[in-house]
């Protein structure tokens, strides 16, 4: 059975992306008992807590992106699953993964040629990347706001935005991201997490 992403405002999924992201759920359940990908006690669970809550970040993303760059990839959430949405909407856009796990990056190699995305991947430390001048910077789970927004900076493109889903300490995160740094930012409630929401976060500046 192929499920329905079920995502705010209608947005219409093609069966083909489905199959895809079927395929790709499948594959995280097959490697995380080997390299622990996502937590074992969300596996029954995937699709509404890795697949949907990943989706919605794409929703949140500007038309007109050509580059996404994805930091602490791990088990591809949300980078590959965005990859997979653009191929229907945008399939000459670019995706760049940074995992720096050895492990994880093999996997997410694997992925990426199962489902024919249109993305790299960087085996690295994000201080070791080389500029990327993304359009869009997202990091699910990685770190605190202010160390998002301190490893963004360098690779984010004028004009581009960063997406960060975060949970119930978001305002505190806030709070202690704008000692450093000067923004704007919008908060959308999760749909997948009644204390969650994604933050939308541009025009970059140092305190």
């Amino acid at each position: 059975m192929i499920r329905s992403l079920d995502l705010p405002g209608g947005t219409n999924v093609s069966r083909e992306t489905l199959e895809r992201l079927e395929a790709f759920a499948a594959l995280v359940e097959k490697w995380t008992p080997k390299i622990n990908l996502i937590a074992k006690s969300t596996i029954d669970d995937i699709w509404d807590r890795h697949i949907r809550d990943s989706a919605q970040i794409f929703q949140l993303a500007p038309q007109n992106f050509d580059h996404w760059a994805d930091f602490g990839s791990g088990g591809g959430f949300p980078a590959i699953v965005v990859a997979a949405l653009s191929l229907e909407t945008k399939p000459d856009a670019q995706f760049t993964l940074i995992e720096s796990d050895q492990r994880k990056s093999v996997f997410l190699r694997t992925a990426i040629r199962e489902l024919g995305l249109n993305a790299t991947v960087h085996a690295k430390r994000i201080d070791a990347v080389p500029n990327l001048s993304a359009d869009v910077i997202s990091a699910r789970a990685l770190a605190p706001l202010a160390q998002l927004i301190e490893f963004s900076h360098p690779h984010l493109r004028e004009g581009g935005v960063c997406l960060f889903p975060k949970g119930q300490s978001a305002d505190g995160e806030i709070r202690d991201a704008e000692r450093y740094w000067r923004f704007e930012i919008t908060k959308t409630p999760s749909i997948t997490e009644k204390t969650a929401q994604i933050l939308s976060i541009n025009g970059l500046k140092r305190a």
